[in-house]
């Protein structure tokens, strides 16, 4: 099914600045909404119920997932992560653009359910750099720290897959980067299409 609003999708590494990244966009561009999704892990730093996540226990999400209520969900370093169906269908269908932050295996998920997705992957520029990332944050073990390294190798190989990569080296130009892909997208011939039906209809333009 069509909907009016657009539906972006942005994954990456652990480290990569995909938060920070979704975080600042969403301060800039006010068409924007976020799906806020459900998880297991448990809060870190700052990060408040409904706001980041919604945190629920591993039962709650086992039993949600049984209710069919996910459009995708997955294992990601121990944890479960799952993306509502209703949280993203009562926004595109109002006509709210959505941007969804989760990982690869969500996104492709989204992908076969809504066709009319766009992809996003974000980059570390080197190894090193994503791993001093992970130290400077001070949140995990180092043995936390390297199995979020060896996930990421394969996260990263999944790039591939994705309509846009942004490589995260300077933040700014990262940022500048998503808002151009946010905005062209708008501007896409189907999408303007489906967002404003009644000028295409004036203007006899199916």
């Amino acid at each position: 099914m069509d909907y009016p609003g657009n539906l972006y999708v942005v994954a990456a590494p652990s480290g990569a600045g995909k938060s920070s990244l979704v975080s600042s966009l969403l301060q800039v561009d006010s068409h924007l909404v976020m799906a806020i999704s459900h998880t297991t892990r448990a809060p870190r730093g700052q990060e408040q119920q409904g706001r980041e996540y919604q945190f629920i226990d591993e039962a709650t999400f086992r039993a949600m997932v049984e209710r069919g209520e996910f459009v995708e969900w997955a294992e990601v370093h121990g944890h479960l992560y799952g993306t509502s169906r209703a949280a993203i269908e009562a926004h595109i269908a109002g006509g709210q653009d959505v941007v969804l932050e989760i990982d690869w295996q969500g996104a492709l998920q989204i992908r076969q359910r809504f066709p009319n997705a766009i992809l996003i992957f974000i980059l570390p520029p080197s190894w090193d750099e994503l791993q001093q990332r992970l130290q400077r944050r001070g949140e995990d073990r180092p043995e936390v720290i390297a199995k979020r390294m060896a996930n990421a190798r394969i996260e990263v190989s999944k790039a591939r897959e994705f309509d846009f990569v942004i490589i995260n080296a300077l933040f700014e130009t990262a940022l500048f980067d998503l808002k151009a892909i946010v905005h062209s997208q708008r501007l896409k011939y189907a999408a303007l299409q489906r967002s404003k039906p009644a000028v295409f209809a004036a203007l006899d333009l199916s």
